[in-house]
């Protein structure tokens, strides 16, 4: 167990409202007795809706955690579009009875956080990712590897909390967000990641290795001896166009030099 998680397993994004569901449901309770029920029903929603349990964190290098606890609603290939390349697409799915704090899947240096005004439809859709109100924190691993991993509002989530910025390093397990009432977290990956994970999995957080990614990117293929002989081999347009040219050449010469040597004969 991580024992120097410096956060209260009650979230402080939560007080305001744990407090005020406390105070009204004393206020209702000492007036109208079993009236009260609702209140005190929000007060323990509330309650366990804002934990923020510490968790043992994986030291695998080339392990990317998951940043929250849910159900996988996608493991596909997919655009990043914030970085406008091809990457491995992971999303994780938060219902309200999830712990809804974010945290970071990789040792990282973040390099850009953009935010995105937009709507507030059901998280789960496949188009809340481009719809919806989101945050993205683009980061970069120690070995260099480029993620980016976005916070997504869903249909009753109305606030979107991040604490991190650019310029800033993040540990793995190490909290940077929070989102409040349901939502949706999703992962862009290197292409070369693999998935450990598939569609209707129960995750959680920290704890659960979403994907492996290798430390160094792969090589790019580079062209073969074989290939670049046979291209030195081939001739030129204007190299075959010459040597046409000289043959010709070289023919008329010859019907010149026999025609001279009949004409002597004669």
């Amino acid at each position: 167990m991580n024992r120097l998680y410096p956060h209260p397993i009650i979230a402080r994004e939560g007080w305001p409202f744990i407090g005020g569901g406390l105070v009204l449901s004393l206020l209702v309770s000492a007036c109208c007795g079993w009236w009260s029920l609702p209140f005190w029903i929000f007060t323990v929603f509330a309650l366990q809706f804002f934990r923020d349990p510490a968790r043992e964190i994986p030291q695998d290098p080339e392990a990317i955690l998951s940043p929250v606890d849910g159900r996988i609603v996608v493991v596909e290939r997919a655009r990043d579009p914030y970085r406008d390349t091809e990457a491995l697409k992971i999303s994780v799915f938060m219902n309200v009875f999830n712990v809804h704090s974010q945290k970071s899947p990789v040792d990282c240096t973040v390099t850009a956080v953009e935010y995105n005004k937009g709507k507030f439809l059901n998280a789960d859709l496949d188009k809340a990712s481009t719809e919806n109100e989101r945050n993205a924190v683009l980061a970069t691993t120690a070995s260099g590897r480029e993620i980016t991993f976005v916070q997504v509002a869903g249909l009753v989530a109305r606030r979107i909390l991040c604490y991190t910025k650019a310029g800033e390093k993040l540990t793995r397990g190490e909290r940077y967000g929070f989102i409040r009432f349901g939502s949706r977290v999703d992962m862009y990956l290197p292409v070369d990641a693999q998935a450990q994970v598939a569609i209707g999995d129960k995750v959680t957080g920290v704890r659960t290795v979403l994907a492996r990614l290798p430390l160094q990117a792969p090589e790019a293929a580079v062209p073969t001896e074989t290939t670049s002989a046979a291209q030195a081999e081939t001739p030129a347009p204007a190299q075959a166009a010459a040597e046409v040219v000289q043959s010709e050449i070289e023919a008329a010469a010859d019907k010149v030099r026999n025609a001279a040597e009949q004409s002597l004969k004669d």
